[in-house]
């Protein structure tokens, strides 16, 4: 259990660092802070934050820096949501007050919005990809070469997707498929059933209706991405100014991955808070050791939830970074919703 005193110093030492990137010495914690007492019962404290791995001595000054077990604190017990400044609330109201033609075209200039405001990579998913659940699926044979599939969710919601198809497949069998995915996919969210269209129902549909197998790629692609769910990606580059220490094969690996949507899709679809910030190996991914992902939901009434998030170093001012998450979800939610009621 932290000493109130040793929570101020935490707290300050995170704020500091994370606004200028320079190790926090107990001078600087004298200057910033109310605390009434000496350099030396400062240094103290820290060195007990230090053992019990809050903090850490860097090498190249006497000064401290956060643990990744210091910012997990933070953000879990301490963190206070900065206000946005009155420019970027400006460039917000502006850029969702435009008149939106087009879906894509809102979460596409979202994504480079949230990206210029925080000098991050951004991430903008439609609404409904972690929520909307099949509640029905079904299969038409029209010709020998030509299927029909017909999915409806629980939004109401009836897509038609006519495909093509390599050889006749028995219409049994086409029959067979539409009950394994009946059995087995009813009730899972859209992202659930394309996880499990690469790994599960393969293998029951060679069991069964083997003639059909060849399908399951193309009706991949039919769940892979309905039209409200695509990721939009803003900001790439800015991993730049974060990455001196990369060498350049994890560097690219890096950008592979973000070029992989159903690979962040994965990622960004675990969040199942408000707010939600894994640091460094909480990702489970080496690439992003060194980064932290900051992911905010937006629900739209009737419609379902959507994601914004952003990558950045461990060193974010997480403070900063909430705030302006907060301002601009609630802005994306209001746009959606007027645009829905058009």
């Amino acid at each position: 259990m932290l000493t109130e005193r040793q929570l101020i110093i935490l707290e300050t030492i995170i704020r500091l660092f994370t606004s200028t990137s320079l190790p926090v010495g107990s001078k600087k914690l004298v200057d910033e802070t109310n605390i009434e007492a000496s350099s030396a019962t400062i240094r103290n404290e820290m060195s007990s934050l230090e053992k019990m791995g809050f903090i850490e001595k860097t090498h190249s000054s006497s000064g401290r820096i956060p643990s990744l077990k210091g910012y997990r604190f933070y953000i879990d017990h301490l963190i206070q949501p900065k206000q946005v400044e009155k420019d970027q609330i400006v460039m917000i109201n502006k850029a969702f007050g435009n008149h939106v033609r087009q879906m894509d075209d809102l979460f596409h200039q979202s994504a480079q919005l949230l990206s210029q405001l925080t000098s991050y990579t951004a991430f903008v998913l439609g609404p409904q990809g972690k929520t909307s659940k099949l509640t029905g699926f079904r299969l038409v044979l029209l010709n020998n070469h030509q299927v029909m599939a017909i999915i409806q969710t629980d939004t109401g919601a009836i897509e038609n997707t006519v495909f093509r198809i390599s050889k006749q497949v028995n219409e049994s069998d086409i029959e067979k498929v539409t009950n394994i995915f009946n059995q087995h996919l009813v009730g899972y969210s859209l992202y659930e059933v394309y996880f499990k269209l690469q790994n599960d129902i393969p293998l029951l549909v060679e069991k069964y209706a083997s003639s059909a197998k060849d399908m399951l790629i193309t009706i991949e692609e039919v769940f892979g991405q309905p039209k409200e769910d695509r990721l939009h990606i803003s900001g790439k580059t800015n991993l730049l100014d974060f990455t001196d220490h990369m060498d350049r094969k994890k560097l690219k690996s890096l950008y592979e991955l973000l070029d992989n949507e159903l690979d962040l899709n994965r990622i960004l679809s675990k969040a199942t808070q408000d707010f939600e910030v894994k640091i460094g190996t909480e990702l489970n991914h080496e690439l992003f050791d060194d980064f932290s992902l900051v992911t905010a939901t937006y629900k739209v009434d009737g419609h379902g939830d959507g994601i914004i998030a952003v990558l950045g170093p461990t060193s974010m001012p997480y403070d900063q970074t909430f705030g302006v998450l907060e301002v601009f979800r609630k802005q994306l939610a209001d746009t959606l919703l007027k645009f829905y009621l058009e």
